[in-house]
């Protein structure tokens, strides 16, 4: 079974490493699995994990410290619009569930619908919109699929994260995430409707994380680095080109950030 066997090759490679923390990251995000101090394996030598294929991405599993905390850090997802599968990062998660962690952080780059939340930006997800529709526990037998959503985004863990924001004189607004599917961006139209219901940014993954998350127990938060303005809302020329080119300047907020919140956990 894909499970076992890779977890079998990450305790042939990382036997000692027990992660309290495990990261997803973003377009563009991924530098901060380089400052982990430990070892990196590829997704190609885990059974069952995904090939995220996606530019922008470093599809590797890094285990190791980083601010003395042990951590897991994936370095790519796998989306739903690459082959239709909203459950793609579940495999992934049991295993990094499996090694020990008990919180997950995601983070990703977005569209904005606020204009106190510019390109550069960062934006705490508060709550989501499933706009897709779509679910990673469709098919799952058990009644453990009926997860309870009502605090998906760890209101503690969001306290630390603005606690730590506050400290270093970095804007982080909350707000609420729309899941897309993609991989098209977002027409204006659509982009309006969902303003009216209620979303603050838009993007392409994250959610089916979160559920994942919570559907494994563990306590759950994100970070959206803004990449741009959604449609209808500035004037950039959208596309995933524009989207790795201005994910480092927020992404070097977010890095302040997440060392700050694990310094606050030693």
């Amino acid at each position: 079974m894909s499970f076992e066997a890779a977890l079998a090759a990450i305790r042939a490679q990382a036997p000692d490493i027990r992660p309290r923390v495990g990261f997803i990251l973003g377009s563009g995000l991924g530098h901060l699995a380089d400052s982990v101090d430990g070892v990196a394996i590829d997704y190609t030598e885990l059974p069952g994990f995904p090939h995220a294929s996606v530019s922008g991405h470093s599809p590797k599993l890094v285990l190791g410290r980083l601010e003395r905390v042990e951590v897991a850090v994936l370095g790519g997802r796998e989306h739903y619009y690459e082959n239709g599968r909203a459950d793609a990062m579940r495999l992934p998660l049991e295993v990094l569930n499996s090694l020990g962690i008990d919180t997950l952080f995601v983070t990703n780059a977005c569209g904005s619908f606020l204009p106190e939340i510019p390109p550069g930006n960062l934006m705490l997800v508060n709550d989501h919109i499933n706009y897709s529709g779509r679910s990673p526990l469709i098919g799952e037998p058990t009644d453990r699929r009926f997860v309870n959503l009502t605090e998906a985004y760890d209101p503690g863990i969001r306290a630390q994260l603005q606690a730590v924001a506050k400290d270093e004189e970095i804007p982080l607004i909350e707000g609420v995430y729309a899941w897309y599917s993609g991989p098209n961006f977002e027409t204006p139209a659509e982009i309006r409707a969902l303003k009216i219901l209620g979303a603050d940014a838009v993007g392409m993954s994250t959610v089916p994380e979160i559920i994942l998350g919570r559907f494994l127990g563990l306590r759950c938060c994100a970070v959206s680095v803004v990449t741009n303005m959604a449609a209808g809302l500035g004037n950039e020329q959208i596309s995933h080109e524009h989207t790795k080119a201005s994910a480092p300047v927020g992404a070097a907020k977010l890095e302040k950030i997440i060392r700050g919140y694990l310094r606050g956990l030693t």
